[in-house]
């Protein structure tokens, strides 16, 4: 295996290691030791990588984020591939978002640890305001391209509609993971589907021409 792939393997390696404490035990179950002792490396080639606790979550954090930045991007390749309206596309997306299932309440646990610890360190903070701003970016540019195709009215404008997109999204995902069941009967997949749906059909109004029978 040449060297480059050899290094980015053993930090894979150490980063999914780390999401595993942490979702087992939260941040305070990262150690170098326990780190090591997880990914099935020695405690000093775990040092050899990331010199301090902040680093290994920060390369978590993003080990994490772009395995669902993979997974919306397949879901973005299929539904151009099959033709369907960007509103379904972006509900598909924001789910993916949503801690339904072991991988993405791990993903999102992680997410908590990494923002919590970002509250007393600037350099993680910067991190994870420029991922939310990516999502924002991703939102608004959804609703932009919305309005191009003729499923959202020419004069909305697409940031205080990311916006709330987003914050229905982060809200949902922590009402979520408090209630994995659900809430009052109704399953949590149902409930997160129904709450997209919604939120998503105040801004996405009307119908893609790009789709529509017979359209040039």
């Amino acid at each position: 295996m040449p060297r480059t792939a050899d290094h980015e393997e053993r930090r894979r390696q150490i980063a999914a290691a780390v999401c595993e404490l942490i979702s087992e035990g939260g941040l305070d179950a990262v150690t170098v030791a326990r780190t090591a002792a997880s990914a099935g490396i020695s405690v000093g080639l775990v040092q050899h990588y990331f010199r301090t606790k902040d680093e290994m979550l920060l390369h978590a954090f993003r080990y994490a984020s772009s395995r669902i930045r993979s997974r919306i991007e397949e879901r973005i390749r299929a539904g151009i591939q099959h033709r369907r309206p960007i509103s379904r596309v972006l509900a598909e997306a924001m789910a993916e978002l949503i801690p339904l299932d072991e991988t993405r309440r791990t993903e999102f646990r992680v997410a908590r640890a990494f923002a919590g610890r970002a509250l007393d360190v600037p350099a993680l903070a910067e991190v994870d305001s420029e991922t939310a701003r990516a999502l924002r970016d991703d939102l608004a540019q959804a609703v932009h391209n919305g309005k191009e195709c003729g499923e959202v009215v020419p004069d909305l404008d697409p940031w205080p509609a990311a916006v709330r997109l987003a914050a229905v999204a982060e809200g949902l995902a922590t009402q979520v993971y408090r209630d994995p069941s659900g809430v009052n009967g109704i399953p949590a997949t149902a409930l997160s589907a129904s709450i997209i749906d919604a939120e998503l059909a105040v801004v996405f109004t009307g119908e893609c021409r790009q789709y529509v029978a017979g359209s040039t």
